[in-house]
């Protein structure tokens, strides 16, 4: 048997690997971008955790958490897609795409725990494992898309599955309600995704 085809699969898969990687390169943020941003993260964090508001330790955790940022700026911004000012990003980020995933959340959370209650009491429980695309393709926007999943009750993210420029979530779903997988993505992923995707490419 011809292994050309395999061949071809294996060309065709590197290229598609690489148009990708050269579009995540060109929507990368600007060094100086990722290290302002993590250096507010992480004085944030902080601050949140020191709970004092002397001057003096304002400016230490300042200083130190500026060396940090220095070194760490890709751990946290690297997926993060280019657009708009950075002030822009900071201000949408905190009110606006913060609140609402907290708001998408609260209501997945919600109803999940009811579908949940209801399947368990009424004994009507169909479990099975679905697997699911996302138009997500950076490391960071997958893995909070697959924590958030995994995140509801009565849906657990169990692989991710990258392949030729695809991305696919296998989710364990109590309630096997369609093995349609556009269907089933619609109701697994709900909003996140959409949200995901205003932020991370």
């Amino acid at each position: 048997m011809s292994r050309v085809p395999f061949y071809l699969k294996e060309r065709l898969e590197r290229v598609r690997e690489r148009i990708l990687r050269e579009e995540f390169e060109a929507s990368k943020l600007p060094t100086w971008e990722r290290v302002i941003l993590t250096w507010l993260v992480l004085m944030a964090f902080w601050i949140l955790i020191s709970t004092n508001f002397e001057s003096w330790s304002i400016a230490l955790g300042a200083a130190v958490t500026l060396m940090i940022a220095a070194f760490m700026r890709n751990l946290l911004t690297e997926d993060v897609r280019r657009s708009g000012h950075i002030l822009e990003k900071i201000l949408y980020f905190s009110f606006i795409y913060l609140p609402q995933y907290a708001v998408i959340m609260a209501f997945r959370l919600l109803e999940s725990n009811l579908k949940v209650a209801k399947n368990v009491i009424f004994m009507d429980i169909n479990p099975g494992i679905v697997k699911i695309k996302t138009d997500l393709h950076s490391d960071t926007g997958v893995t909070i898309l697959a924590n958030s999943i995994t995140l509801t009750p009565g849906t657990l993210t169990l692989d991710v599955n990258k392949k030729l420029g695809e991305t696919y979530l296998y989710v364990h779903w109590i309630d096997l309600e369609t093995l349609n997988r556009e269907k089933a993505g619609e109701k697994i992923k709900g909003d996140i995704e959409e949200w995901l995707k205003k932020v991370f490419w």
